[in-house]
């Protein structure tokens, strides 16, 4: 079974940068795609970004230009580089095994268990 954990969240002011990382159990290039999402307080988990075993990249509309997504198989590990922060960007962020096909992230049963990015205004 694949597991993955996140860290890197912290408290940040606006405008201001944190990095994330998933680092899962097996190597990335032989269990899937990686997906990043986030769930603020009372509202639904929301997709932010998305790497295949490829390369092939997905952004949701709200982080393009401030987020970079990448992966470092050495390590299996995916980054998550947050630039620009902004309040809205507040929640706890998790990473996901799924697929990534024709520009759709399907997640799969594993998550990570989470790391809370906090941005104040």
């Amino acid at each position: 079974q694949v597991q993955l954990m996140e860290s890197g969240g912290g408290l940040v002011q606006a405008g201001g940068s944190l990095s994330l990382s998933c680092t899962a159990s097996e190597s990335l290039d032989s269990i899937g795609a990686i997906g990043w999402y986030r769930q603020a307080p009372g509202k639904q988990r929301e997709l932010v970004a998305a790497i295949s075993t490829g390369g092939t990249i997905k952004y949701v509309d709200a982080v393009k230009g401030r987020f970079t997504i990448s992966r470092d198989n050495t390590r299996n590990t995916v980054h998550l580089q947050m630039n620009s922060l902004k309040p809205e960007d507040t929640g706890a962020y998790l990473c996901n095994l799924g697929v990534l096909m024709d520009d759709t992230y399907n997640y799969g049963d594993f998550w990570g268990q989470g790391t809370q990015v906090t941005v104040s205004s």
